[in-house]
């Protein structure tokens, strides 16, 4: 990974080539200096037809094969959750840079192994949560970070959507981590612990499918200070998707969908109300993306944003949410 050894251009390759996947090809061609360069599936139909749409050179029908080609610089894994452990030593085990795909891996015991390969090889490693590298959470974490409406003393955080009930949608699948905690759950507690840090004390229920896969999660994480976070995820209800910071000086809120490119309201108890708009014109993969680019051009083998302490904090968190509501993969 020197620095003097790489191309002009950085060819990546995607491992997975699921929704998520076709978000982030689409905003990989926005980006300059970087080119799509393979693409790999289980099946070989798959892999054509999204190297067609998306101009990659090669289309490949193994994982294996996409991990020894010497002409991909970086490798994107977009497969299951329970994949990405496996996935992502492949790679490793090559000598590819690795952006996975959030959450990680299933559990901290499979992140410690990923990260641990990753400090072996000397290679980059990186979760992929895109929410932290998007214009208006960066900001809102300034605003936070600097008290511009003095300490945060409540924060609302929620994902949820309605979806049938379907087995085989690996979202469903509790053997791939299917469920709403690891699936968008991430989100809301990412929220937290990016403003707030790691909890005192966790309380968590849920509700499940009749496969065993949770179907919506309530969390409320305490603070010092009688501060809170009351965070949930569902995928059996529609809800405002939006998260929330109650301050001494004012709320802060972003809105609907709020992981993902969206507005921010500024509601201070003197004064009006300011809504933020960050004139977003990608789906926002191309932040992440840019500065995985960057840390490969640098050198770097760890994030300076979404660095292995954090990834690590979030899993186990993760892990704790799991223990209480009795949720095991």
């Amino acid at each position: 990974m020197k620095n003097q050894q790489l191309p002009k251009t950085i060819n990546w390759g995607i491992i997975g080539l699921g929704n998520i996947a076709h978000k982030f090809a689409t905003d990989l061609l926005t980006i300059k200096g970087t080119k799509l360069y393979a693409v790999a599936s289980r099946h070989q139909e798959k892999a054509d037809a999204f190297a067609t749409k998306y101009k990659a050179v090669t289309a490949y029908d193994t994982y294996e094969a996409l991990a020894k080609d010497p002409n991909v610089d970086a490798v994107y894994i977009a497969t299951p959750h329970a994949l990405h452990k496996k996935n992502t030593l492949l790679c490793l085990e090559h000598g590819k840079p690795v952006l996975c795909e959030k959450p990680f891996a299933i559990d901290a015991n499979e992140v410690e192994n990923m990260i641990a390969k990753a400090e072996e090889k000397n290679t980059l490693l990186m979760e992929a949560l895109w929410t932290y590298f998007l214009p208006h959470y960066q900001h809102v974490l300034k605003l936070l970070k600097n008290e511009s409406y003095g300490q945060v003393l409540k924060i609302e955080a929620d994902f949820g959507f309605s979806r049938p009930f379907d087995d085989s949608h690996r979202l469903f699948n509790k053997s791939l981590g299917g469920g709403s905690l690891l699936d968008i759950g991430i989100y809301p507690i990412f929220t937290a612990l990016s403003t707030l840090g790691i909890p005192k004390n966790i309380e968590a229920k849920a509700t499940y499918f009749d496969n065993g896969a949770d179907a919506s999660c309530d969390m409320v994480f305490d603070y010092d200070n009688n501060v809170k976070a009351v965070l949930k995820s569902s995928l059996i209800e529609d809800t405002p998707t939006e998260a929330v910071f109650y301050c001494e000086k004012g709320t802060i809120k972003i809105n609907s969908m709020f992981h993902a490119p969206t507005t921010v309201t500024l509601t201070p108890n003197e004064g009006s109300q300011e809504i933020l708009d960050f004139n977003y014109n990608t789906i926002g993969y191309n932040y992440e993306a840019i500065h995985f680019t960057e840390l490969i051009r640098k050198g770097k083998t760890e994030s300076d944003v979404m660095t292995f302490k954090f990834s690590k904090q979030l899993i186990k968190t993760l892990d704790s949410v799991r223990q209480l509501i009795n949720l095991n993969y």
